[in-house]
């Protein structure tokens, strides 16, 4: 993934600021389910405008799940970037941040009244199963680009060892990790014989 805004085509260096910062607000305002059920919505309006190619996806969703912090803001800010720099990053953030700070806010005030409403705990019911499915389509559309047997292989251990055996996500990245560069340079090593 090209990582520098200015080799961009030529359709991504069009997008302005209030246009970025629009589009993030709108996924922002629209999105139950936090960062993963932004996924689709974010790839639909970036690859839809032609701002990201969508082979580039994975790689941005990959990029920000690697980076400590929220998952939406981390895609934000690198999709921002990738469009318009440092400038493209703080206005991508601060679309997708807002609305939710908004409605925090508003929540904070006025919930504290209806929170034992029947009406307000029914709809809170109904959006879970919502979010749930805006979570499984992100997981869904990753696993498609696994292309290697061993990538599934590994996807599988990774999901059994979190969810079965209660392994920590973090050891099982760095081991990934570790094991990934060790092969890279071993693989060099040889090559350079």
């Amino acid at each position: 993934m090209n990582q520098n805004p200015q080799n961009q085509n030529i359709t991504a260096t069009k997008a302005g600021l209030w246009q970025i910062f629009g589009v993030f607000y709108k996924i922002g305002t629209f999105t139950i389910g936090g960062g993963y059920a932004m996924i689709p919505l974010i790839e639909a309006e970036l690859t839809g405008r032609g701002w990201i190619p969508e082979e580039d996806m994975p790689d941005i969703v990959v990029l920000a799940q690697s980076a400590p912090g929220v998952l939406a803001v981390n895609m934000a800010v690198f999709a921002g970037y990738r469009l318009r720099g440092v400038k493209g990053s703080v206005a991508a953030a601060l679309g997708a941040v807002l609305p939710s700070f908004i409605a925090i806010l508003l929540i904070a005030m006025v919930f504290t009244g209806f929170k034992d409403n029947p009406v307000v705990e029914k709809i809170f019911k109904g959006i879970r199963p919502v979010a749930v499915g805006l979570i499984i389509i992100p997981a869904v559309n990753l696993a498609k680009s696994c292309r290697k047997w061993w990538a599934w292989l590994l996807c599988a251990a990774s999901c059994a060892a979190v969810a079965l055996l209660k392994f920590s996500p973090i050891y099982i990245i760095m081991v990934v990790i570790a094991v990934a560069a060790g092969l890279y340079f071993a693989r060099e090593a040889r090559s350079g014989r």
